[in-house]
């Protein structure tokens, strides 16, 4: 298994997502990986950590989230690994559900999450998305 930790989806993994179709509920499992000091392109911003980066843009993503039908569903730090091996550690998990993955793709390419994005590059080292439906195992 080949696990790429990155930190922006790809223009075609947006439009596969979308290739799939339909309008139900999806449910996006983040698995995060903070910096340890935030890495902004442009200067003038205060030295933090890139949790407290991230946290910058947490604040102004989950409104834009809520008010378009979306909902978090959990968030937590990540204390261990239990079953697997991977050679680092995700720093957080958050399970978000969007009302469809077209809104998903709406909220992601939105020009507000454009300029608030640049708080999440500086904070993450990668992340995994990974999009699941309702249906059970």
């Amino acid at each position: 298994m080949n696990v790429e930790n990155a930190v922006v989806p790809t223009g075609d993994q947006l439009k596969s997502l979308l290739a799939m179709g339909g309008d139900k509920p999806i449910v996006m499992v983040n698995l995060l990986k903070f910096r340890d000091k935030a890495r902004y392109d442009e200067p003038g911003e205060p030295e933090m950590t890139g949790r407290e980066a991230y946290d910058r843009y947490g604040r102004v993503m989950a409104p834009l989230v809520l008010a378009k039908g979306g909902k978090l569903r959990f968030s937590s730090k990540v204390d261990a690994l239990v079953i697997g091996e991977v050679g680092e550690l995700w720093d957080a998990v958050a399970i978000m559900e969007y009302p469809s993955r077209a809104a998903f793709v709406e909220i992601a390419t939105s020009p507000e999450v454009q300029e608030i994005g640049r708080h999440r590059k500086a904070g993450l080292a990668g992340q995994l998305l990974i999009q699941c439906s309702e249906a059970g195992v």
